[in-house]
């Protein structure tokens, strides 16, 4: 029954719980995310074993909440392998500049290895490639002339606006031929007083022949380089989902499902790593914080609750597709499933994916917000392929992905850190989920 259908004398218990259990749930998010994004974590990737560390870890708080292993060997993890480019060595950058003067650019902040990058080591000249060179016939001719075999390129496409100059400039960079290495300059974006960022970095399944970097525009005019990058490809990785879940009372056999990732970026060389405090230590920490809160007998559900944390999600969501295709209970079994990534603000409230797909749970969990005052919004959106959800939502599964808005706008980059996730909304929509989940449970 929802705690809103109580009669009025019980209206002081329930104050006092809604207001307890929820301040314990935030303390123990931050516990959760602290740990999931502190350095010794690896940034949860395929480096030093880190996403390893991470399963252990959400296992262990699995097991202190006595949820259920599917597994009959009483593990939680559910094991698969993919192959993935990784960083785990040397990554040094120094740059030349025109009067000879040398800079070492900060890894993560002023230059980024593209994730699809092999190893490169050496002293090499730039050579450019940009506005200047490409609307000029005779310097053009001239560079795609030279030879370029010992020589990174700088390619800056600010300044041209010719499509075919254009198309020029992007398939060098995709497909380039002869050539040692690539540079991309690339404006800094401000996060906050402390941290800054390029452009998103990611995780690749390849690697490709010829390096490729990120590097702050400042350092556009270089004019030679030297370099130490080691990367290691791993043909088969084996990484594993990390599944448990509390036992219905009345139906046992029926799962509602909450599901986030756990990986992250993981490394890039041996001192860079990236936390992924938003995302997504802060979805698994409402996972285990639901998980805590159902696992308690006094929150015992009528129907079964399983709790995911998948791994490669970042890689392209391949552990909840291995889950899909090797599901540890009948898919059919689900009543209902929510993934959860990126919920470390929600100023602006949340967006539903999947919300025109199953329109009266949509207005339900809208219904539920207004009566509990909780968001200031829940945004509806369709269907997209962008987080484990999809994976389910393909194999007919009911399911929503939520997200939260506003806040700090760190992604993919080394600002994502546990110091700076406000946490601004985690309360509110614990107690949105909770009260979903049990409205789901009546049905």
């Amino acid at each position: 029954m929802s705690p809103r259908k109580f009669s009025c004398s019980f209206l002081l218990p329930l104050l006092l719980c809604t207001v307890t259990l929820p301040a314990q749930d935030r303390a123990y998010a931050k516990q959760v995310i602290d740990t999931l994004a502190s350095p010794s974590m690896h940034g949860r990737g395929y480096v030093n074993n880190g996403d390893k560390i991470a399963a252990k870890y959400i296992s262990d708080q699995y097991k202190s909440f006595g949820l259920i292993p599917f597994n009959i060997a009483g593990l939680y993890t559910q094991n698969f392998s993919f192959p993935i480019n990784t960083f785990p060595g040397a990554l040094d950058l120094s740059v030349t500049f025109p009067d000879g003067h040398n800079e070492k650019p900060v890894p993560g902040e002023e230059f980024l290895v593209q994730c699809q990058s092999p190893s490169v080591k050496g002293k090499f000249k730039v050579t450019m490639l940009d506005s200047a060179i490409v609307y000029d016939d005779a310097k053009l001719d001239a560079f795609k002339k030279s030879d370029l075999k010992k020589s990174f390129v700088m390619v800056d496409t600010n300044g041209v606006r010719n499509r075919a100059m254009l198309r020029y400039m992007t398939d060098f960079v995709l497909h380039p031929v002869n050539v040692r290495g690539i540079l991309i300059p690339e404006k800094k974006n401000s996060m906050t007083e402390t941290c800054t960022k390029l452009s998103p970095w990611d995780m690749s399944m390849i690697q490709t022949t010829v390096p490729v970097l990120e590097i702050a525009y400042s350092y556009k005019h270089i004019t030679a380089l030297s370099i130490n990058v080691k990367a290691k490809f791993l043909k088969k990785y084996t990484s594993q989902n990390v599944i448990g879940y509390v036992k219905g009372s009345v139906n046992p056999d029926s799962f509602m499902v909450f599901t986030a990732h756990y990986d992250h970026l993981g490394q890039m060389g041996k001192n860079t790593f990236f936390p992924g405090a938003n995302d997504n230590a802060s979805g698994i920490a409402m996972l285990l914080s639901l998980a805590r809160y159902y696992s308690n007998p006094e929150h015992k559900p009528k129907c079964s609750i399983a709790f995911m944390a998948f791994s490669g999600e970042e890689v392209g969501l391949l552990g909840s597709y291995y889950y899909t295709q090797h599901p540890l209970f009948p898919l059919k079994e689900i009543k209902f499933l929510v993934n959860m990534d990126i919920l470390g603000t929600g100023d602006e409230g949340i967006t539903v994916v999947n919300a025109t797909e199953f329109q009266p749970e949509f207005k339900k969990l809208q219904a539920l917000n207004t009566n509990g005052n909780y968001l200031a919004k829940v945004n509806p959106r369709g269907k997209a392929m962008i987080s484990d959800h999809y994976c389910f939502t393909e194999m007919k599964v009911r399911c929503f992905y939520i997200y939260t808005l506003g806040g700090i706008k760190a992604y993919h980059d080394t600002c994502d850190r546990r110091e700076t996730l406000p946490l601004s909304k985690f309360e509110d929509l614990f107690k949105l989920l909770r009260d979903f989940t049990d409205w789901e449970d009546q049905l």
